[in-house]
């Protein structure tokens, strides 16, 4: 295999893996502060249809990106008002929020089937985008690429560094030592699930304006649901799950060079096509098995409803 073909698909398993490490990180803050939030999917699709809706009517990407991110959040916030007020279960909330999105996208996605929009050409950087192999894959990608690594500091640092990423693994671990401490612990709650959707929104627009710069039904794909595999794969720790994400882009791009390679006459595409999720099944099979690890890395109050006592 030449060079050029390894940096190609160096190069695609880094954008591949871009909507599945910005979606993940948003869900893994949702879920260090105890809520399960499984409607990535669906808010994945509506912030992928409202991109492309403004960055084609309106001429803007940029515009499209920050009303994707609107529309995520507020449909993460439809969820916290059911499940954090209402106290409804946040599994059945959750897969309720994914057909719901998913219906909602097809809805307002069907006057712009078959548009497209002006692609985003990548953004070189001078001179590091000509180091031999790493140069072109690190250095001459999209924007949103480079704004998922700065994500990704963000997140590290918020959680590990800053006094309010330390309140919001305390009220993961305990909302009622939090709450008798004295913080608000539902109102952070609200905007750990907002910074969620509105991730899974950025996420979403990301298909639609940077990975394929056009609105197709069903677009998402499953990706809602591997970046929520890949909080529990990373046991809620950022690096694992950054590292998690580009290891199944490299899966998703193999397939795809595995068909461009004639290969795939032998072997069914269907089968290739289905490689992603397979792995998703087999890592959550196995990590199933890891109790202890998921024990001490997940939040004590994981997925469970908070009352504050007046």
């Amino acid at each position: 295999m030449s060079l050029a073909i390894i940096t190609s698909t160096l190069s695609a398993c880094v954008v591949a893996a871009t909507p599945l490490l910005i979606a993940g990180l948003g869900e893994l803050v949702v879920e260090k502060s105890g809520v399960l939030n499984l409607g990535i999917e669906g808010m994945m699709s509506v912030g992928a249809v409202v991109g492309f809706a403004f960055a084609h009517d309106a001429g803007s990407i940029w515009l499209g990106v920050c009303m994707a991110m609107l529309a995520g959040a507020l449909l993460a916030l439809a969820f916290g008002l059911a499940t954090l007020t209402l106290l409804a279960d946040q599994a059945a909330t959750g897969l309720a929020l994914t057909i719901f999105g998913l219906g909602l996208s097809s809805f307002i996605g069907k006057h712009y089937e078959s548009m497209g929009i002006t692609p985003i050409g990548s953004l070189r950087i001078p001179l590091l985008s000509d180091i031999p192999l790493l140069g072109k894959v690190l250095f001459d990608q999209q924007s949103l690429v480079y704004w998922s690594w700065g994500l990704f500091a963000a997140v590290q640092w918020f959680l590990y560094r800053s006094r309010w990423g330390l309140v919001v693994r305390a009220v993961g671990e305990s909302p009622t030592v939090a709450h008798d401490v004295g913080y608000p612990v539902i109102a952070i709650r609200y905007l750990t699930v907002a910074f969620g959707g509105a991730m899974a929104g950025v996420a979403g627009a990301f298909l639609s304006e940077f990975y394929t710069p056009l609105w197709v039904q069903g677009m998402v794909a499953g990706r809602g649901w591997i970046a929520g595999a890949l909080v529990v794969f990373a046991t809620w720790r950022p690096l694992r799950l950054m590292l998690g994400a580009y290891l199944f882009g490299l899966v998703m791009v193999a397939a795809l060079v595995v068909q461009a390679s004639g290969l795939h006459v032998s072997i069914p595409s269907q089968l290739l096509n289905s490689l992603p999720y397979v792995a998703t099944v087999v890592v959550l099979v196995l990590i199933s098995r890891r109790e202890e690890s998921i024990r001490i890395h997940s939040p004590a109050s994981y997925g469970s409803p908070f009352r504050p006592e007046s």
